[in-house]
């Protein structure tokens, strides 16, 4: 799915994909990028769909496109938009291992950030560059639908079990400071974002007891 596809979200169907990313989860010490992560995703929409909860202001999950092209240059993993509010979430995966997010380089007892965790950002970088240069063309538009968007970005990458505590207030505090052109970019890792998905659709069951399309 290389075009932002429309996608009737189900949150039933999200829930045992979600069941299903869990077991993935357990059964798995690491998740090797290509061989692991993204085949999983892209068999299952309304999960992948669902990641766009992080961000404020995309509320109705009716635009997905795996491997989506921005004007040629870059490839996302995956993007998941809002097409009414002009709302979309552009995601890079990573694996899940050890090294993801730091990585021991030198003899010094602190650890560096790691080339994958590194080699993520800065693809996200390069997304929201190209964003803001194409915005209000007539190239914008046509994959858009807008000549202009609100937009975030997130990287997922690694687990948590594997983070120190020091380690983890580092990558929250980097988080925490650093804008890019007055974006976003959420990370988390792979354990995270089934707990923060599982809450969110515990809650989302709350608000609409019925499919969106009931």
């Amino acid at each position: 799915m290389k075009t932002l596809e429309p996608l009737h979200f189900d949150s039933k169907l999200c829930r045992k994909e979600l069941d299903e990313f869990k077991e993935l989860l357990d059964n798995n010490p690491t998740l090797d990028e290509r061989k692991d992560v993204l085949p999983f995703f892209r068999n299952r929409q309304h999960l992948s769909a669902f990641i766009g909860s992080y961000i404020q202001g995309l509320d109705n999950f009716d635009r997905l496109a795996f491997e989506y092209s921005l004007f040629g240059d870059f490839y996302c993993d995956l993007v998941v938009g809002d097409s009414e509010a002009g709302c979309y979430c552009f995601i890079e995966f990573e694996d899940a291992s050890p090294t993801s997010i730091f990585e021991q380089k030198s003899k010094k007892a602190t650890l560096e950030w790691s080339s994958r965790f590194e080699h993520g950002f800065s693809q996200i970088v390069d997304w929201f560059w190209k964003l803001a240069d194409m915005e209000n063309t007539t190239a914008f538009e046509s994959q858009f639908g807008k000549g202009y968007i609100k937009y975030d970005g997130m990287l997922i990458l690694g687990k948590s079990e594997d983070l120190a505590y020091k380690e983890q207030i580092r990558l929250q505090w980097r988080l925490d400071r650093v804008v890019v052109n007055s974006k976003k970019i959420f990370c988390r890792t792979f354990d995270e974002l089934y707990k923060d998905l599982n809450r969110r659709l515990t809650r989302y069951g709350l608000v609409f007891p019925v499919n969106q399309g009931d």
